[in-house]
Formats: C-alpha cells, sequence, structure tokens
C-alpha cells in the first residue's frame, strides 16, 4: 500500500510540473489570437504566482483541516478547471480570470506533498520527486507542440492537459485511504497538544525562520533568473546563435532534472546540509566560469554547472524541515517556504531584466553570484541557529 501511495504521489508531482511551462510554449501563439502584446505574457504569469502564494501560505490552516490527501485532489482538480478554462478563453480578460484559480490550485498542492512526503519519505525520495516535477516541465511543452505541428489549435493541447489532471483527481480521490498517516512515521514531539495553525507573525519570530524564508527566496530567484536570461546572455556576451543559445538554456533545466535524479542516491550517503553545502559550491563555480571570459565552450560548461549545483537544493532543504523545526511546524514553514519562492521567482527575474537592459548582459554572472553569497550567509546562518549539537 505505501508503494502504491508512493506511485501516486510521483503522478502528482508530474502534475504539478505539466501547467508550469505550457503558458511559455503556447504564447506565442496565443497573444497573437488574442491581439495583445507578447508582454502581457508577464501579466498571466504574475497573477498566477500571487494566486500561489496565498494558497501557500493558506495550505497550514487547509491541510490541518482537510488532510493532504484532500488538499491534492482538490488543487488538482482546481488546476484542471482552470487549464480547460484556459480552452475555452476568447477575450484576454478571460484568462486573467482564470489566472487566479490557475494559481491558487497550484500553491498548496506543492506545500502539501512537499510536507507529507519529507514526513513520511527519506530523502532520496523528495529529490526522485522533484526530478519528475521537471519530467512534468518537459512533457507539458511537447504535447503543446504535438498539437500545434498536428495541425490543431492551442485550446486542443489545454484540453489535453486538463484531462489528464481530471484523470489524476479521479486517481488521487480513490487512493484517498491510503494517506492516513502511517505509525512512527511522523516525529512524535510529546505535547499532548492538538494540531493548530500556526499565524504568520508567530511562524517568522521563531529561531530559523526569517533565514529559511530568505534561503529559499534566494534559491528560486537565482533558478529562475538563470532559466530565462541565460540564453540572452550567451547572445549578448557569447555571441551565440538564437538557437544555439535556447538549447543552451534547456540544458540548464535539464541539468537540475538530471542532478535531482543523482541526487536520490547521493542522499544514501550524504546528509541533507553537506549536499546543500555542496550544491552551492558547485552553484559558485558555474557562476564565476560564466563570470571569466573564456568562451562560448566554457560559458556553455558553466551553465550546465549551474544548473547541475542548482538540483539538489530545493528538495534537500524541504527535507530537512521537520528536523529542524518540528514535525508538528513543519507544514506551516513548508507553506510560507513555498510562498517566499514563488516571490522570489516573480520578482527577481524581471529585476535583473531591467538592470540588464541599463546596465549590460555582461551583469548576469555578477548578479548570480551577489543572490548565492547571500544564500550561502543566510543557509550558513540556518544551520548554526537549527541545528544545535
Amino acid at each position: 500500500m505505501t508503494a502504491l501511495l508512493l506511485a501516486v504521489i510521483y503522478a502528482a508531482f508530474i502534475s504539478l510540473g505539466l501547467p508550469d511551462s505550457v503558458l511559455g510554449a503556447t504564447w506565442p501563439a496565443m497573444h497573437l489570437q488574442m491581439n495583445v502584446p507578447e508582454s502581457f505574457a508577464g501579466i498571466l504569469s504574475t497573477l498566477i504566482s500571487m494566486g500561489t502564494v496565498v494558497s501557500s501560505l493558506m495550505s497550514d490552516r487547509l491541510t490541518l483541516k482537510l488532510g493532504p490527501g484532500r488538499v491534492t485532489a482538490i488543487s488538482v482538480a482546481l488546476t484542471a478547471a482552470a487549464l480547460f478554462g484556459f480552452s475555452c478563453s476568447t477575450q484576454f480578460w478571460m484568462l486573467c480570470v482564470i489566472a487566479i484559480p490557475y494559481g491558487l490550485g497550484a500553491g498548496s498542492i506543492d506545500a502539501a506533498l512537499n510536507n507529507y512526503v519529507a514526513l513520511h519519505y527519506s530523502s532520496r525520495h523528495m529529490s526522485w520527486l522533484h526530478c519528475m516535477w521537471g519530467v512534468g516541465t518537459s512533457v507539458g511543452p511537447v504535447i503543446m507542440g504535438w498539437v500545434l505541428t498536428g495541425g490543431n489549435e492551442w485550446p486542443m493541447g489545454y484540453r489535453i492537459i486538463s484531462l489528464m489532471q481530471i484523470v489524476l483527481t479521479a486517481v488521487i480521490v480513490l487512493s484517498l485511504p491510503l494517506w492516513r498517516k502511517r505509525p512512527g512515521a511522523e516525529v512524535q514531539q510529546g505535547s499532548g497538544e492538538p494540531a493548530r495553525a500556526i499565524p504568520l507573525r508567530e511562524l517568522v519570530r521563531m529561531p530559523g525562520a526569517r533565514e529559511v524564508i530568505l534561503t529559499f527566496f534566494c534559491y528560486c530567484a537565482l533558478e529562475s533568473t538563470a532559466g530565462l536570461w541565460a540564453s540572452s546572455f550567451l547572445v549578448s556576451q557569447h555571441h551565440l546563435a538564437e538557437a544555439t543559445a535556447a538549447f543552451c538554456g534547456g540544458l540548464f533545466y535539464i541539468g537540475i532534472t538530471v542532478g535531482r535524479a543523482v541526487n536520490g542516491f547521493l542522499t544514501m550517503k550524504f546528509s541533507d546540509t553537506q549536499l546543500v553545502r555542496a550544491s552551492l559550491a558547485v552553484m559558485a563555480a558555474g557562476a564565476a566560469v560564466l563570470l571569466l571570459p573564456l568562451g562560448q565552450a566554457a560559458a556553455m560548461a558553466g551553465l550546465v554547472c549551474f544548473g547541475l549545483g542548482c538540483a539538489p537544493v530545493y528538495p534537500c532543504i524541504i527535507h530537512a524541515t521537520p528536523a529542524r523545526f518540528g514535525a508538528e511546524k513543519s507544514q506551516a514553514f513548508i507553506g510560507v517556504q513555498m510562498a517566499s519562492a514563488y516571490l522570489g521567482t516573480t520578482l527577481m527575474p524581471p529585476l535583473f531584466g531591467v538592470m540588464g537592459e541599463g546596465i549590460g548582459m555582461w551583469l548576469f554572472p555578477v548578479f548570480l553570484l551577489a543572490v548565492l553569497v547571500l544564500m550561502v550567509l543566510m543557509h550558513e546562518r540556518l544551520i548554526r541557529v537549527t541545528e544545535r549539537p
């Protein structure tokens, strides 16, 4: 039964990644049909992200009231409905309205699933599950590309992905009896007090809270900024052809996905903290190679190195949350971590875009290193505060 539930959770992580990359793949066709500027994709992305931040912060209350299985089922159903709504939209304002439940569906499931796995499964499963998210983000554009090249319009692609989400919702509903807490899986705190939702103002005053929030903000700022602007940096500073640079940008995400698959095996020998520290060093090496004038090949290698370094950070910090802050507080902390992650994803890539346009794209590796230094400082302080001997 445990293996069956794990298979459902793996499928849910693939489902979580499916919608994340579809908008970018579809927007060149969508904005022409909607007769809006290409830049309006940023409006939709911001609306989705804001909805995700709100639902991430609410995930603690929702999970305590409904349980992780029901929250997952409701969230996937909400995402399926939003995807179908996208496929029926004929005006941009309709997309803006539907983007709100689109984002709300993503945040709760992300926090609920991450917390459930952190409590009930080993670190290797956390890494492999986030690898499955990478598979989902890769499959979404493939489905849309297959639809468009087959002579169909983009709404058909959204309907296919929506149908996949509906099927997964049914599977999760059928699996709800398996989501009951397994004896001994969760660390018992011995307080005897009933579980309660922890207010945000109380949460941020706890030792290590600010540090883990800033660590997550920095990490997702780095990942999203690198993913969005790496190709532009290679074209501007290393004079790569646009097609080649686009391929190299894809290598960054492939590096993350492959790195998380490998990291699952590394967790069997090394602790979460050891892996995060090593990953930060690999990220620094990759950014340093990007900074140095070593040529096109070195720049591409530096980008892949940075992606490989990114791979273990997110799943390892998430998995360490119950041990650092207590099992009874982990859902609240993971919800806040998810919210800070989405804020980093939403705010920092546009900030660098403004800086890159005003100062120059050469600033790209400098920006990465500056954010990385702050992340290292926050992570080391987090360790000192929460991992007492």
